[in-house]
């Protein structure tokens, strides 16, 4: 029997806070602590800080890059996946994983979220975008307070779904 790796979408901003770099760091960490390979957007930001910690800790880090060049890619990703695609690969990186974590963001985060609620990925939100409907009703955005319970939260189904 093959056992196949989990895997789980880190999604944030290029350009972040300082404690949200950390914040990725600590959640790419925990991730490959768990033996869970990390698939992001491969550029800066949260992005590369979550492939630090994930690196650090012996993990497996692919990135989805929106231009034609693994150049582009952070030098924290194992594999670079260039796709030429722009904005439109943020649909791959939510694909690509069980479930995504958001860390802080701009608009980009916000369009991957809603690709991921849409697709039916769960999405857990650490400092990150709050969205309700016109109803007044939120969004189904796990929240986490840090980055472990991030990383619980996620691994926190019954497994690999089915992509």
């Amino acid at each position: 029997m093959n056992a196949r790796s989990r895997v789980v979408s880190v999604i944030g901003a290029a350009d972040c806070s300082p404690e949200q770099a950390k914040a990725a760091e600590a959640v790419g960490r925990g991730l490959a602590e768990r033996g869970v390979v990390l698939v992001c957007g491969g550029r800066g930001g949260v992005m590369e800080a979550a492939c630090r910690g994930a690196q650090q800790a012996g993990g497996l880090t692919i990135g989805i890059l929106p231009g034609d060049s693994v150049t582009a890619g952070n030098a924290y990703l194992t594999v670079a996946l260039p796709t030429g695609m722009g904005h439109a690969r943020n649909a791959l990186v939510v694909l690509a994983g069980e479930v995504v974590i958001a860390i802080g963001g701009e608009a980009g985060t916000l369009s991957e979220i809603g690709l991921a609620l849409k697709s039916g990925r769960r999405v857990i939100g650490l400092d990150t975008w709050e969205c309700r409907r016109t109803d007044g009703d939120r969004l189904a955005i796990g929240r986490a307070e840090t980055p472990e319970q991030a990383v619980a939260a996620a691994l926190d189904g019954a497994g690999p779904q089915e992509r």
